[in-house]
């Protein structure tokens, strides 16, 4: 073979080599991803060393391998790290409109980790642009991200800043204590770069409050961390501080000293910055093409200058040319800065936009979290109000007494009814209601409602009619709770509204594909009437056409809330027409699922239904955990009154003790005491006796606690305030059990 075919065979094989190898890159994810990882660790490591076109370099070609690869999360830390290099080069526009794009780009893909860190850059560069409290803001946004995931390395971090910035304001108290939680954060999760830093600027805090005693222990203790570790520029920030403190206490030798190393490290760290920084290198590799452009231009020069015409013609020519582009190229700098200016202030506005909205998410979390504490808290009292007033009516109260007690007692009923609606619309707006969907015949549901209803409606001399679609299937699989519950509220309303009057109940099918239905329930009454004014606003909670109404016709004006917020769930559009009167259609649409399944049997809660004399209470003992006084005054005299004794403790710790001690037959249970909780005791309970009968007592809202209270091992749930005759039932029913299965053993 000659050597000539030798060599192309060699190119060949090298290129087909190189083919195969892109090909397998590009082909394998794991690989592209790793080559990704490099590119972004490469840039992160190059902005350290201060090599910002290196650094930028990595970046792009990153950025160019996560697009082809649709990486989303590679992405958005591509474009927070080119915020971070833009911050660096004091290019903070651009780096708004990086870190705005790489927030978008987190926001898609819910990667709070990052859009935490990415909220923490736009602090540092609205600091740049000493726009402070916009950085407080930015840093408050990351702060609660670092917080929902549990990242105390980025939380000490974003404190820090935080607390630099309280300096920059002059606040300085508010900066030590924020400072302070930085430097518990970094000494806990020994991050060292973090702590030095923290310490020099508690130093600087301290010295601004008068106490450079302190300010010169903590800065000194930061210094040493940095110098030790070798993070130069909070080196350098420290001898700084030092210099001033000194100064401040006319110590000025050393002052100077500091000063002194201060100005030299200054000048290393500019002189290594100025040597790589972007803008230097960026220009040398332009010139250099230039260079390049300019010499393969002088040689051609030299092989046309026979052809004087020619070269003459080119030079008119290229002059002209010249002329042309400069004139194009200043019309589009003029309108790129046009363009570069109106987007700057769109990126600028759409990050205050979106720190706008996570403050409103947050405002949102708050009040949910304020009104479940709020109408927890009102549950608790009430069991007081409802006991009292019962005891008072069943205990011969003088005449002129009774109207008084039952006042009071349908008081402490409506409040109840009120405070579960509030904990209703607030799980519904806080998206915490779940659908359960389960098998269930819709035409006996209905009959079951309209059948629960007709005492009511008897009251206002009404008639129910229910016609169902005979086409229709009955069987259907869907949450059949939430359906109950919108029907029961808007027939409710029909009978509350109509007096001497009908109510029709319709259901008929709107359409069907496969086995999905969309069915339209309708009901109809000829009452009052509704007008248009307050139709508009009707479904809004607490409209003001809603308290007149309430205040007239009784109930909590919250139903039709509830009733539009559970359709929306159901995925489906509710519908009024109305007239004044002559009456108001209530109609809505929503898609269910056909299902031959049979429904199943109800499991009804069985309570106990013998004769009480039957049962031997003279040695039952009960034991009451509860720390309100009120309370155990109430539940001591209701089991008085069952002739069942008791003791009472007000903690768990105790009941636990005296549980150990003691030989009782139930255990009435509260879950918020001091010391342990309820669910907590329990727990220990359950780990030396398992067959203990144990009622949680509470007034936690029963379905947010549910699986607690299973796991904790309780055996049943007496929510607060009860009925007295339903608490009986239960505490019956549970000796009855008790009785037969010792009888049995």
């Amino acid at each position: 073979m000659s050597p000539i075919k030798h060599y192309i065979y060699i190119i060949i094989m090298l290129f087909s080599i190189s083919l195969s190898s892109q090909t397998t890159i590009d082909n394998d994810p794991e690989l592209l991803q790793n080559s990704i990882d490099y590119r972004i660790s490469q840039s992160q490591t190059e902005l350290e060393n201060f090599n910002y076109y290196k650094a930028q370099k990595n970046l792009d070609e990153a950025l160019d391998l996560a697009e082809k690869a649709d990486n989303k999360k590679s992405i958005g830390i591509i474009y927070a790290t080119k915020g971070k290099l833009q911050l660096l080069i004091e290019e903070e526009d651009r780096a708004i409109k990086s870190l705005t794009k790489a927030i978008e780009v987190q926001r898609l893909i819910n990667d709070n980790v990052n859009i935490g860190k990415s909220y923490k850059i736009f602090g540092d560069v609205f600091i740049a642009k000493k726009d402070f409290n916009q950085a407080l803001d930015s840093y408050t946004a990351a702060k609660s991200k670092f917080e929902e995931e549990g990242l105390n390395a980025d939380l000490a971090d974003v404190l820090l800043c935080e607390g630099k910035t309280y300096l920059k304001l002059k606040d300085y108290k508010k900066a030590r204590d924020v400072i302070e939680q930085a430097l518990a954060l970094a000494k806990k999760g020994g991050l060292l770069k973090t702590q030095s830093d923290a310490l020099i600027s508690h130093g600087v805090a301290y010295s601004q409050l008068g106490n450079n005693e302190k300010a010169l222990i903590s800065t000194i203790e930061g210094v040493n961390i940095a110098k030790r570790k070798n993070y130069v520029s909070i080196l350098n920030e420290g001898y700084l501080v030092l210099s001033d403190i000194y100064d401040a206490t006319e110590n000025f030798k050393p002052s100077r000293d500091y000063l002194k190393a201060h100005l030299q490290l200054s000048d290393s760290l500019s002189n290594l910055k100025h040597a790589n920084a972007s803008r230097d290198n960026e220009t040398e590799y332009i010139l250099e093409k230039k260079t390049e452009e300019i010499t393969e231009l002088k040689i051609k020069a030299k092989e046309d200058e026979d052809d004087k015409s020619l070269s003459t013609l080119i030079s008119i020519l290229s002059v002209a040319l010249i002329t042309i582009l400069s004139l194009l190229t200043l019309s589009l700098y003029k309108n790129n800065n046009i363009r570069l200016k109106t987007n700057n202030m769109l990126h600028k506005k759409n990050a205050e936009l979106i720190i706008a909205k996570e403050k409103a998410e947050l405002a949102s979390k708050t009040k949910a979290n304020f009104l479940s504490t709020v109408t927890h808290e009102l549950r608790t009292p009430l069991y007081a109000v409802t006991g009292l007033s019962n005891m008072l009516l069943e205990e011969n109260p003088r005449p002129e007494q009774v109207q008084h007690l039952k006042s009071l007692k349908f008081s402490g009923d409506y409040l109840l009814t009120f405070i579960n609606d509030i904990l209703q619309i607030n799980k519904i707006e806080a998206n915490k209601v779940d659908i359960e969907p389960e098998p269930f015949n819709l035409k006996k549901k209905i009959n079951n409602i309209v059948l629960a209803l007709n005492n009511s409606a008897n009251d206002n001399n009404v008639k129910i009619h229910f016609e169902y679609d005979k086409d229709l299937p009955e069987n259907f699989l869907a949450d059949q709770l939430k359906i109950s519950q919108i029907l029961i509220n808007l027939i409710g309303n029909s009978i509350k509204f109509t007096k001497n009057g009908d109510i029709w109940i319709r259901v008929y099918k709107i359409e069907a594909n496969d086995k999905i239905y969309t069915l339209r329930f309708e009901v109809e009454d000829n009452g009052i009437g509704i007008s248009q004014e307050k139709q508009d606003n009707m479904f809004e909670s607490f409209s003001q056409g809603s308290i007149q109404i309430n205040r007239k016709y009784g109930g909590t004006g919250l139903g039709l809330s509830i009733v539009k917020g559970l359709i929306d769930i159901l995925k489906g559009k509710i519908y009024v027409k109305s007239e004044i009167d002559k009456g108001t259609t209530f109609y809505f649409e929503i898609p269910l699922e056909y299902t031959s399944v049979q429904e199943a049997k109800e499991n009804k809660v069985t309570y106990f239904s013998g004769n009480t004399d039957e049962l031997n209470l003279e040695n039952v003992k009960i034991l009451v955990v509860e720390d309100n006084k009120i309370n155990q005054m109430i539940t001591k005299k209701i089991l008085t009154k069952m002739n069942l004794k008791c003791d009472i403790i007000d903690n768990g710790e105790d009941a636990v003790d005296m549980i150990k001690a003691n030989k009782y037959d139930i255990i009435l249970m509260d879950i918020h005491m001091p010391g342990i909780s309820g669910i907590e005791a329990t727990k220990i309970v359950r780990s030396f006796d398992k067959d203990q009968i144990i009622f949680a007592l509470t007034a936690v809202t029963i379905e947010d606690k549910m699986h607690e209270f299973e796991e904790a091992g309780f055996t049943d749930i007496i929510p607060k305030p009860f009925k007295q005759e339903e608490f009986e039932k239960k505490l019956y029913n549970a000796l009855a059990s008790k009785r037969d299965k010792s009888a049995t053993s």
